[in-house]
């Protein structure tokens, strides 16, 4: 006998002011069912949620739920109002004797239950609102964005339970990989539309291709067709007035349903502008160590940064990766060991507190009271990238609407902030960006945006996220930070680093690897203190690692010259844009010089081997 369904929306429609943000939505989650609910930031994701969870009134329409069934949501914001502890908190609707539940859920989410509501973070707050679902195990789970503030170990222990249950959950997640691994049917909200596809999330962006450009098609038809009726009327209608009034009523509302219809909203102008060419040395580090307390953060740790390398720092929430950033960019200093950075470094940083955000202010002054983007003597104008730009002009490549620009930042959703973030930094040049989880909040579309810019940024990129795609798309190389002190290079970027990495041990943790240099800088400037160990084939075992990573440089480093062969073909790039045509010979110049090198060093350590 078939199961009723755990929850429906008939006709749902709800207005925020101006155009419908649901508009007759409809939608059925059957038993066992796992979405994915997916739509840019702002367009309605988190409000349907919370009307499918009751906590919000549609204007008209209707929403059931089976009798019985029991329907929990995680919010990005939970109200602790009452409660002395998060524990208290998640704990407060689990039917007595069952807080074992919450204990194991703890564990797996490194989840505090004795942190104080009054000091807790708001990652803190919202692992407790996603412990608290858990713990309760309703038939339906509603997860809004809960992969965020958790750190790789936990969002695969998280991806292990919601694999393996039972319930029925609906997941707004920006994490391709946990939704690809966790849903089996898709909605995508678009412009007040629910869409339904009764497949996983692997696959959204080509039917979501497919759609727009069935949208395209159908929207240019319809504007020839009012072009058609549009010279009808106006050179045959005197002549039949009265006989052809309703062909002119048809006109008028083809007019308006062309005007009815909602514009897809763009993608945010993303550019980072490189400034000034750094050295070929950006950062070099030898045997750094740092400790807090009786806590090793970083223990005999050497590490050699080149201009244009791509670096990932993975590891659990509390190791150290932002402590490390700031010792590899000199803003700490080591207890031991040395840092040296290169030459003409300009460093913009985004920072995973959004500390440079002042919420209480508007957007406007955010941007105009930076003084990095302060123009003199104007109020309403900011310097981007050396040219004075109108504010609200600027906020609106940022996807930011103009009634926006008065606003207090804390009036932001997640997405907008971190967006608002970029906005200011990439108004100012750099040739080394420090990215300290970018990628919390934003929806996937500009996720791509900006893994697309950071592939044609010319300088060195360090970036801090757990983000397990987004790494696999944008490192070229991979620092885990283990614990205890211990971090280890790998090439490439988080897959390559889940091939490599050793196996647990027993009790979890993973076998001590020495203070590791890329085998890059072990190559480069081998170190007589540090024996070599086993060789293989002739060779010592990073020469042999060496050999190994050397194709994969070759195919990228041609790459790269093949871009750039294009790029300066382009007529009248010289002329147009002189500057760009400067840079992209340099880089040309550079990247064959690296060419060279490499295909040198292997066939040398290919004949020795």
């Amino acid at each position: 006998m078939a199961r009723a369904p755990l929850l429906q929306l008939n006709t749902v429609s709800l207005t925020f002011g101006g155009n419908p943000l649901l508009d007759e939505v409809s939608l059925t989650v059957q038993p066992g069912d796992r979405i994915a609910l997916v739509g840019r930031n702002g367009s309605g994701k988190s409000t349907l949620m919370k009307l499918m969870a009751g906590q919000v009134e549609a204007d008209s329409g209707i929403r059931s739920v089976a009798p019985g069934v029991t329907v929990g949501y995680m919010e990005q914001d939970p109200d602790l109002a009452g409660f002395a502890t998060l524990g208290d908190f998640a704990a407060s609707n689990l039917p007595e004797g069952m807080d074992y539940r919450l204990a194991v859920v703890a564990e797996g989410l490194k989840f505090d239950p004795a942190t104080p509501v009054a000091t807790a973070s708001g990652g803190e707050r919202r692992r407790a609102a996603l412990a608290k679902l858990l713990a309760e195990a309703p038939e339906l789970m509603l997860l809004d964005e809960p992969t965020n503030h958790l750190d790789i170990q936990a969002i695969e222990w998280l991806e292990a339970e919601l694999s393996q249950t039972r319930a029925g959950f609906v997941l707004i997640s920006h994490d391709r990989a946990f939704l690809r691994a966790l849903t089996r049917a898709t909605l995508w909200l678009d412009r007040g539309d629910l869409r339904r596809r009764d497949a996983g999330f692997d696959g959204f962006e080509d039917w979501r291709e497919g759609v727009w450009a069935e949208e395209d098609d159908a929207r240019h038809k319809l504007d020839r067709k009012i072009k058609a009726e549009a010279k009808w009327a106006v050179e045959g209608i005197s002549a039949r007035r009265k006989r052809n009034m309703g062909r002119v009523r048809a006109l008028q509302v083809l007019r308006a349903d062309r005007s009815a219809q909602i514009r897809r909203q763009g993608t945010a102008a993303l550019a980072f502008e490189a400034g000034t060419t750094s050295g070929k040395k950006v950062i070099e580090a030898d045997g750094i160590a740092k400790t807090y307390g009786d806590k090793p953060i970083i223990r005999d740790f050497s590490l050699r940064i080149l201009r244009g390398d791509r670096v990932a720092f993975v590891g659990p929430n509390g190791v150290g990766k932002t402590t490390l950033l700031k010792l590899l960019t000199g803003e700490l200093e080591p207890d031991q060991g040395r840092v040296t950075l290169g030459t003409n470094l300009e460093i913009a940083v985004f920072d995973q507190t959004r500390a440079r955000l002042d919420p209480e202010a508007s957007l406007w002054d955010n941007l105009t009271g930076d003084p990095l983007m302060r123009v003199s003597g104007s109020a309403d104008q900011v310097m981007v990238r050396g040219q004075p730009r109108h504010v609200v002009g600027y906020l609106k490549d940022f996807l930011f609407d103009e009634s926006q620009a008065r606003a207090p930042v804390r009036s932001l959703s997640g997405g907008e902030k971190a967006r608002l973030l970029l906005a200011k930094l990439m108004a100012q040049p750099s040739n080394l960006l420090i990215l300290d989880e970018p990628t919390n909040d934003l929806d996937v579309e500009t996720l791509d945006l900006l893994q697309d810019i950071l592939g044609e940024y010319d300088g060195t990129v360090l970036l801090v996220s757990h983000d397990r795609d987004f790494i696999d798309r944008v490192a070229t190389a991979t620092v885990a930070l283990e614990g205890q002190g211990r971090a280890t290079v790998y090439p490439g970027g988080w897959s390559d680093y889940a091939a490599q990495r050793p196996d647990p041990a027993p009790d979890g943790t993973r076998p001590a690897a020495r203070g590791a240099a890329s085998a890059r800088s072990e190559a480069a400037s081998p170190d007589a203190s540090r024996p070599e160990v086993a060789k293989a084939g002739g060779l010592t075992f990073t020469e042999r690692k060496r050999l190994d990573e050397l194709p994969a440089l070759i195919d990228r480093l041609e790459s790269e010259i093949g871009k750039l062969l294009v790029l300066l073909e382009t007529p009248e790039l010289y002329t147009r844009e002189p500057v760009k045509f400067r840079k992209a010979t340099e880089a040309l110049s550079e990247r064959q010089s690296a060419l060279d090198s490499a295909e040198s060093e292997w066939l040398l350590l290919a004949d020795r081997a």
